[in-house]
């Protein structure tokens, strides 16, 4: 979603055509992301996260829990500040999702007087939460790895079907 956000926000002005679908695509996979990630936070305020290691040292615990918590403030702010974003344009661009559901736009904004601002700060804030992503995903893999390759245990088996812990040094 980042690369594809990126690209089609930077496309030249004769490219328009191709910029509108791009981003009725990327429009569609937002609210997508956005609608699977209530059912995970539902699914993880329903089901107990799995215990972490006995012996992993505490300031681990407390970096894993706030990554956590971190990714879920981010999937779920990305793509409501981005239908906000849609929402507070100048132009009424409806969002029809995979071409064939129409999504409404959120109506507080519908006669609100400094659009324009709003958007403006939606903008902004949609680019700069996406690229947050990159750092905390980066952090979240190397951990990921790193309790896999060389802590071996079974961190990235409960974390990816089909891993299996390589047993402990």
């Amino acid at each position: 979603m980042i690369p594809l956000g990126f690209y089609m926000s930077g496309l030249p002005d004769d490219k328009v055509k191709l910029q509108f679908e791009l981003y009725q695509i990327h429009k569609s996979i937002g609210i997508t992301i956005l609608l699977l990630s209530v059912l995970r936070v539902i699914w993880r305020l329903t089901h107990k996260a799995p215990p972490l290691p006995a012996d992993m040292p505490a300031w681990e615990k407390a970096g894993a829990k706030l990554t956590h918590y971190a990714f879920y403030f981010l999937i779920l702010a990305i793509p409501l500040v981005g239908w906000a974003m849609v929402s507070t344009e100048k132009y009424y661009i409806p969002t029809v999702l995979y071409w064939t559901i129409p999504w409404p736009h959120i109506a507080i904004f519908d006669n609100m007087a400094s659009k324009g601002a709003w958007n403006e700060f939606f903008d902004s804030a949609h680019e700069v939460l996406a690229i947050l992503v990159l750092p905390l995903l980066a952090l979240h893999i190397g951990a990921a790895f790193k309790h896999h390759f060389y802590e071996r245990d079974d961190i990235l088996a409960g974390m990816v079907p089909g891993v299996r812990p390589l047993g402990r040094k």
